[in-house]
């Protein structure tokens, strides 16, 4: 009797830690990451910021996901998966934006709230979150390229892909920009697709080399761009005769800006995009929002700018850009 009496008890527990449990499963918020591609430097480096962030919010499931190449297709069937185990707020890198649309829209519709990054033209999101505006980013990279130059010559420009609106946003800019204030300057290809792809853009930079074999500069927005460029160019051996300007990370383009064969790079820091990007979805599921001149706590971030988005949303910019040459990459980690 005692026996049956102590197994009721135990089931009893067993019971009540299960509705416990299950409470707490209820409560304990999931925030995902999806990312353009995974296994590059910019998005580990992406990464790093969310599991900082999940550090920070130990309450919280954080973490960051994507596909294994840069493929819309790909990037969309994981944000239907994590629709349908109903996290609570996906924050996303698209790849092609457009693409995106109707499961964003899906998430939304669910209670899902959405925070994107590089992408100022999605309309079914909450949040997107900027880490600057990309058309003074573009005519600051211009700036430098033109005065490499001396503001004459044929140049090219390259971007990971037409879909990926914040590259287009970059080169577009960095185009206007020669085009008011350099009309010596010749623009004899634009926005070439890489894919995101260092060998893709190593390829069709050596094309634009055989091609215009009197090419006096590019202007690369992938971060893989300027890797893919530099190596055409050094293995050309036309290092100093060619100007090479685009986004990049200091580790991955830093012996060709030794070389001579990128001259040099702008970014922001990826991890700082990411913790802003969690953060961002933190406000919206404690029903908070982001303020015009609103500081994130985060370098950058400090002094936002709140702007309508073309949807529902918001766009929230920063001012955290970076710009480095051979005299100060090596100041940088990553």
């Amino acid at each position: 009797m005692k026996s049956v009496r102590f197994s009721v008890a135990l089931t009893a527990c067993a019971l009540a830690a299960g509705v416990a449990a299950t409470a707490y499963a209820a409560t304990n918020e999931t925030i995902v990451t999806v990312v353009k591609v995974t296994g590059i430097s910019w998005f580990n480096r992406m990464d790093e910021g969310v599991k900082e962030f999940g550090k920070e919010n130990p309450g919280i499931t954080v973490y960051q996901t994507g596909p294994g190449r840069a493929d819309a297709a790909q990037q969309l069937k994981i944000i239907e998966d994590l629709i349908a185990k109903k996290v609570n707020a996906i924050a996303v890198v698209p790849y092609d934006p457009p693409t995106l649309e109707p499961a964003l829209k899906k998430a939304m519709d669910r209670g899902i709230k959405v925070v994107t990054h590089e992408a100022d033209n999605e309309k079914n999101t909450n949040v997107d979150v900027e880490a600057f505006d990309n058309s003074e980013y573009g005519a600051a990279l211009n700036e430098r390229l033109a005065s490499c130059m001396h503001s004459e010559g044929k140049w090219a420009t390259l971007v990971g892909s037409l879909g990926s609106r914040s590259q287009v946003q970059w080169a577009d800019g960095g185009i206007a920009n020669a085009a008011k204030k350099y009309p010596k300057m010749q623009l004899v290809e634009k926005n070439l697709e890489t894919n995101n792809d260092g060998e893709r853009a190593y390829e069709v930079a050596k094309e634009v080399l055989r091609k215009y074999p009197d090419l006096k500069g590019f202007q690369g927005s992938s971060s893989l761009d300027v890797i893919g460029i530099g190596r055409a160019v050094e293995e050309s051996g036309r290092q100093g005769k060619i100007c090479v300007y685009g986004t990049g990370l200091p580790t991955e383009a830093g012996k060709y800006l030794e070389s001579g064969a990128i001259n040099g790079i702008a970014f922001w820091d990826p991890k700082l995009a990411g913790i802003a990007m969690n953060k961002v979805a933190k406000m919206l599921l404690d029903g908070k929002t982001v303020e015009n001149g609103a500081n994130l706590g985060l370098p950058g971030y400090e002094k936002v700018t709140v702007s309508k988005g073309p949807g529902k949303g918001i766009i929230v910019r920063g001012q955290g850009w970076v710009s480095v040459d051979k005299s100060n990459y090596k100041q940088y980690s990553f």
